[in-house]
């Protein structure tokens, strides 16, 4: 089956992308707010420390977790990206400051460590990185352009990555091109050039329409003329596939690993981690995994050690129960980050969710703070939007 035909033409951007990055702050209503790039989502136990004592000395305390599995920082002082972008580039999370926006990639979850997917995309995504770092026309990619390096099991494919690689066999990976399939097919071995080729078209194409376009469906006919670039750059023809549907949440729980060890992963409620619960998950592993669900993965724990571990992240707020309300909920910042924000969102989808009292029951909804609606997730959700004189409930 064929993935489904994009709209010829796309809407324009008449502004140049300001995302924020680590050195380029956003001014919030609650002060400075950087974000993090951290490709695959992948931490080390002393980045976790770095990021954990930034948030605490610099920022409010807390680490936001975002649906590309990248980290923010909130309620930075002028100048604190300074001091910041110090810290994180000893902690080798910022490894190039021409470059440090456009690291955006996501991986498939739990890839190489349990059985799901057809191979272990981890060093796809050290590749990856290192070669868009080295390449200084990449530099000039839009802060909002997303990779996606999916294993075969189909987690982050859909997730609508203007770059993806989708693993359809052991020795077959399919290019993906705004989260439709690209027909175009390579070895694991060149997935990786092909996907950064893909890049260099999207920018090439850019230029040739004019545009300032920030992701690659709002070219027009951006993803066939992408792949018509990019003939002749190895990749071969294989049979249309249906790219996979997003997934609402991802796992959660504990995941038996194929090296007989356990990973546990943790829903964090709202995405907001803090101070103290990442120096907890540094104490706990050597690394962690954020995923695009704002969950994060606690993996290789040592069968004597997953109760412990399990019972300490929850007594510090993550969630393992997979029907628990917090997994359908998710808001935009709202008050006092946000200053159009009509009500503190947060504040309040929490209180509902403690006195079980969600307007929308088990459906997955959307908290937001007025009619812009940012930080809607994909796929159906209901909309809880703030006005003047309470909230207003929207089914999709």
């Amino acid at each position: 089956m064929s993935s489904p035909a994009l709209p010829a033409a796309a809407p324009s951007r008449d502004r140049a992308d300001a995302c924020p990055g680590a050195l380029q702050a956003h001014a919030a209503a609650d002060g400075g707010l950087a974000r993090v790039r951290v490709p695959g989502g992948t931490l080390s136990a002393d980045q976790l420390r770095t990021l954990a004592a930034s948030a605490r000395e610099l920022g409010d305390g807390h680490l936001e977790l975002t649906s590309r599995g990248n980290l923010q920082l909130r309620g930075l002082a002028p100048g604190a990206e300074t001091s910041l972008g110090a810290r994180l580039a000893a902690a080798g999370l910022l490894p190039s400051d021409t470059h440090e926006r456009v690291r955006n990639v996501l991986a498939s979850t739990l890839s190489g460590r349990t059985a799901d997917g057809h191979l272990d995309v981890r060093s796809w995504v050290r590749d990856l990185d290192a070669g868009l770092r080295a390449d200084p026309v990449l530099a000039g990619l839009p802060g909002r352009f997303l990779a996606t390096l999916d294993d075969g099991r189909g987690d982050v494919a859909g997730l609508g990555g203007d770059v993806g690689l989708l693993a359809l066999a052991p020795g077959t990976v399919a290019l993906t091109l705004a989260g439709t399939d690209s027909g175009l097919r390579t070895r694991p071995a060149d997935a990786v050039a092909l996907a950064l080729a893909a890049a260099r078209a999207f920018l090439a194409e850019r230029a040739a329409q004019g545009s300032s376009a920030w992701r690659l469906a709002e070219l027009t006919d951006g993803p066939a003329r992408v792949a018509a670039r990019l003939e002749g750059h190895g990749g071969q023809h294989g049979p249309a596939v249906q790219v996979p549907d997003p997934l609402v949440t991802g796992p959660v729980g504990a995941a038996a690993q194929l090296d007989g060890r356990t990973a546990l992963i943790g829903v964090v409620p709202l995405g907001r981690l803090t101070a103290d619960q990442a120096d907890l998950l540094a104490r706990l592993a050597a690394e962690a995994q954020l995923t695009p669900w704002r969950s994060v993965v606690v993996p290789d724990l040592a069968e004597d050690a997953v109760d412990d571990a399990a019972v300490d992240l929850f007594r510090g707020g993550m969630v393992f129960d997979e029907a628990s309300p917090w997994l359908q909920v998710t808001t935009c910042a709202g008050r006092p980050g946000c200053a159009k924000s009509l009500a503190d969102v947060r504040a309040d989808a929490t209180a509902a969710v403690r006195a079980g009292a969600l307007p929308a029951g088990g459906a997955r909804q959307h908290w937001v703070g007025c009619e812009r609606r940012c930080g809607r997730p994909q796929g159906g959700v209901v909309d809880v939007v703030a006005t003047p004189s309470g909230y207003r409930v929207e089914e999709d």
